[in-house]
């Protein structure tokens, strides 16, 4: 028997070789073996991996395997060698119930990349079962005067075994008057007594005779039957029916009780001898009992199991028709009971393989699972359509087996936006009314490193105050980046340009959290904005980074006491001698104290006061000018000379200020002419290059003046949701060496205009070409002063000007 198995074997993996080369692709994925029954456990049933040109090498980690639908495999394949082996106990019998051809398809599947490969398996049959009678025995009553050629129907064998190893023949013992008939159906053979010459019961009352039931195996199996046959007087009519064989057809799952169909059988005889009873045949199969009843005295057929068509198809009912004669006489006819299908089953849909994540750079078409569809039903009901219901980027594509898919991603996927999809596939079948099935897969999205770091805003600015202590934080800057883990772990570093005067020498950033530290105190009067960049790197592979510039702003801190320029005498003291005509005039100039501030806004607006005079009614100081001038005319009683100190004081938080101190020498008007005519050239020159500075430095401010008030109106008139009534007000409130201001008001907030810094202790910053405001909040003496550089701020950010209570923009020079 191995030997026959080899041979067919090999004859067979022929005949697919031969198949493959002339269908090409279409018959290349599907092998096929034979093997028979009963094999050992481990038996080689083919290499698969050799047939379907697998690497041997690669099975093992390419996860070679036998996908099996049932819990119990009869099969496996070798990962080291790619072999089909038995695994378990075969059974033909017990798999595949009938006499034909017994397959088993196979899934073997094998992973990275993920393919699948339908091998059939062949089980071949053994003759391991002998032919069985349902009865050891059987009696006949036959009458005397039984006509030779009547036909009695003997118990049929039954034996498991298929095609030549099923029954071949039925074999009588030796006797002169009985022979046997076999008549072939479709499913089995049935025996028949057949009487060769009429009996004489007074020769001999029974005989007793032994049927032999044989197979084809080799060696030959067989059973026997022993028939007792008792010769009765005539009843010489049996029943008979209309037709020997009658075909029906039930609907399946049909109510209990349902009558399907009536035989009626005639007998020619009359009185007890025509009186007919009916019954169902000793020789059916079991299910057929508990299936059907026949109703002994109408012939009616009526259900009384479930009828399912999945379970089988179709029924064989063999039906006597006995009279009730001494002996009695039986008819009989056979009723074919075929099944019709209803659609009473919904697809099943079946995971063959499935991987539940899937990368977000994966291209479309990329393979995310195997399904399987399968419907019980037949015909147009077991027709399935498959699809997926919601909307999600993925779709069916159909396999070339048929029911068979693959879930493929249609459309490219983006983690950041949507990180897992339920994917819902529905498949319904084409009965009437359809039933369908769903079922869903969660797939998750891997993250790659397809999003750099983010800045919310890009510039940014920052505004920081002189003196700060070195190494402590300045402010800090912040990315986002989409990604997740790895991805989005993000570091921060500044951008070196490699110039000596690169301000980000002195910087810092902390790489985890941007933190900035300046390493050393900055100072206004010197260093008064810088920008530099900071790059965020996420620690994805490759790494993605994007940068931010930054902005900062020096703000001015009151750090600077004011310096006299005026007078100043030979040795470097503020100390000065003034000497006055004693027939000067009330209001005659005296002089004029000059001082400069280094710091700017109301740390360098400087205010004037009398700290000592001799006569307070002689002389008076303007607060804002410095001017000194005479309160009233001179007197014979007044001192000859007068000694004034002058405090000149900043506006900062914590006042600093300086002292001056004039002589004034009151002379007669004669001696006063020498020394003022020499006074009064150099006087005039004074003035004249003064004047001629005044007119430019007006010119322009007001030029810048007409400027800002056109760009302001355009802004305010774009803000189309918002009514604002502009107008000039009169400002009440400043003070500092500054001349002239101009305020102007827009809906409920007051700005003040600064033109260019004509001199130190201007509002304008140094080297900003006038576009530095100076935003000073004096109700709020706490908090810093706010600076807002229009270098680089977008004409947008402007209307963020409306947050801050006062901006005073200043237009003057130092006096």
């Amino acid at each position: 028997m191995e030997r026959s198995f080899g041979l067919r074997n090999r004859s067979w993996i022929s005949l697919c070789s031969a198949l493959l080369l002339f269908f090409g692709p279409r018959a290349s994925a599907q092998i096929r073996y034979s093997v028979p029954e009963e094999v050992k456990d481990g038996t080689v049933v083919g290499n698969v991996a050799k047939d379907l040109g697998l690497d041997v090498s690669s099975l093992g980690e390419r996860r070679f395997r036998v996908v099996s639908e049932t819990n119990e495999a009869v099969f496996e394949v070798n990962p080291d060698n790619g072999a089909l082996f038995v695994h378990g106990h075969i059974d033909r019998e017990q798999l595949c119930q009938g006499s034909g051809t017994c397959l088993m398809e196979l899934k073997v599947l094998v992973e990275n990349p993920l393919e699948i490969h339908y091998v059939v398996v062949e089980i071949t049959d053994v003759n391991d079962h002998a032919p069985r009678f349902p009865k050891n025995n059987q009696t006949f009553e036959i009458g005397e005067n039984t006509l030779p050629g009547k036909r009695f129907q003997l118990h049929s064998a039954h034996d498991p075994d298929a095609g030549m190893n099923s029954i071949r023949t039925y074999t009588l013992s030796a006797n002169e008057y009985f022979d046997i008939n076999i008549r072939d159906s479709d499913e089995d053979k049935t025996p028949f007594l057949v009487l060769k010459k009429s009996l004489d019961r007074e020769t001999k009352k029974e005989h007793f005779l032994v049927v032999t039931a044989v197979d084809g195996g080799k060696p030959q199996k067989s059973g026997t039957l022993n028939v007792n046959i008792v010769v009765l007087d005539s009843n010489d009519n049996r029943p008979i029916f209309s037709q020997e064989v009658y075909q029906i057809h039930v609907k399946e799952n049909v109510e209990l009780g349902t009558v399907v169909f009536t035989v009626n059988a005639t007998d020619d005889d009359e009185g007890i001898n025509g009186e007919i009873e009916y019954s169902l045949g000793e020789t059916l199969k079991q299910n057929v009992y508990s299936l059907f009843q026949l109703e002994r005295l109408t012939g009616k057929i009526t259900v009384k199991g479930s009828i399912d068509y999945e379970k089988v198809k179709q029924y064989e009912l063999g039906i006597d028709a006995t009279d009730k004669g001494t002996p009695s006489l039986t008819g009989e006819c056979r009723v074919i009971i075929k099944i019709i299908d209803e659609n009473d089953n919904a697809p099943e849909i079946d995971v063959t393989s499935l991987s539940n994540t899937v990368s977000e750079d994966s291209k479309p078409g990329t393979v995310v699972s195997l399904i399987r569809v399968k419907d019980k039903d037949s015909g147009v009901n077991g027709k399935i359509i498959a699809h997926i219901t919601n909307n999600v980027p993925f779709e069916l594509k159909p396999s070339y087996k048929e029911n068979t898919y693959s879930v493929v991603t249609k459309d490219f996927l983006d983690r950041e936006e949507v990180s897992n999809y339920d994917i819902t596939i529905k498949a319904s079948d084409c009965g009437e009314p359809p039933l369908s099935t769903t079922k869903t897969l969660s797939i998750h999205i891997l993250d790659v490193n397809d999003n750099s770091p983010q800045f919310e805003q890009n510039p940014l600015y920052f505004y920081i105050v002189e003196n700060n202590v070195a190494g402590t934080s300045l402010f800090s800057v912040t990315a986002t980046d989409k990604d997740k883990n790895e991805n989005a772990d993000i570091s921060y570093n500044i951008a070196r340009t490699g110039h000596d005067k690169d301000v980000a020498t002195f910087l810092n950033v902390n790489a985890e959290n941007g933190h900035i530290t300046a390493l050393k105190s900055f100072d206004f009067e010197t260093l008064k904005s810088f920008k530099f960049q900071v790059v965020a790197s996420d620690s994805g592979t490759p790494s993605l980074s994007s940068n931010v510039t930054v902005h900062v702003f020096i703000l001015d801190q009151n750090d600077n006491a004011p310096v006299i320029l005026y007078p100043v005498s030979s040795n470097g003291s503020a100390e000065g001698v003034e000497e006055l005509p004693r027939n000067v005039n009330a209001g005659h100039l005296v002089t004029k104290v000059r001082a400069y501030d280094a710091d700017i806004g109301y740390n360098g607006w400087l205010l004037f006061s009398l700290q000592e005079v001799t006569d307070h009614s002689l002389f008076g100081l303007d607060r804002y000018t410095g001017q000194i001038r005479t309160l009233r005319s001179f007197t014979e009683t007044d001192e000859a000379e007068h000694r004034l100190v002058i405090l000149v004081k900043d506006n900062g938080n914590v006042s600093l200020s300086a002292t001056a101190t004039v002589l004034v020498k009151v002379v007669e008007p004669r001696e006063a002419f020498a020394a003022s005519d020499v006074k009064s050239s150099a006087k005039d020159a004074e003035d004249t290059n003064v004047t001629f500075y005044l007119m430019i430095t007006l010119a322009s401010v007001s030029a810048l003046f007409i400027i800002s008030i056109i760009v302001l109106i355009a802004m305010q008139c774009s803000k189309s949701s918002t009514d604002y009534t502009s107008k000039y007000l009169q400002d009440t409130n400043y003070d500092g060496t500054l001349c002239h201001s101009i305020q102007y008001r827009s809906g409920d907030k007051r700005y003040m205009l600064v033109g260019p810094r004509m001199s130190v202790g201007s509002t304008i910053v140094p080297g900003s070409q006038a576009n530095t405001l100076v935003l000073p909040d004096r109700r709020r003496p706490s908090e810093e002063v706010n600076v807002i550089h229009t270098d680089n701020v977008p004409s947008e950010d402007f209307s963020d000007w409306a947050n801050e209570p006062l901006i005073q923009v200043y237009f003057g020079f130092v006096n």
